[in-house]
């Protein structure tokens, strides 16, 4: 996906996966002190790190990005004194895109293992 220029905000730690769209809003407001309205990302994690979800307004509109892991898992921030870091769209591709090389490189090993 291409994100363009916009600012990205990851929650660190993990996220409510139950919530939608006003319980995130909701969650950037007073957790974060942002503005859900502005032109930005806010992506959530679980905790078991296999869900994200992103919050996006385009305008006159949320839209509510979705994304389920079969198998791996997110290489996702942990909270620590900061409750979001800032990405750019390159680091996003990464994080979202790091669970297939993660799964990639887990299948090689097991398959070099049975070579063997």
């Amino acid at each position: 996906m291409r994100w363009g220029n916009k600012p990205i905000y990851i929650c660190c730690g993990y996220t409510d996966m139950r919530k939608s769209i006003n319980g995130l809003m909701t969650l950037v407001q007073e957790s974060f002190s942002l503005d859900p309205f502005s032109d930005a990302l806010y992506v959530f994690c679980n905790k078991n790190r296999n869900r994200i979800k992103i919050l996006e307004w385009d305008g006159d509109g949320f839209w509510l990005y979705f994304k389920r892991l079969e198998r791996g898992r997110f290489l996702w921030p942990t909270e620590g004194d900061t409750p979001t870091m800032m990405f750019d769209s390159d680091e996003l591709s990464c994080l979202i895109g790091g669970a297939r090389l993660e799964k990639k490189i887990k299948r090689k090993e097991v398959l070099e293992r049975q070579i063997i």
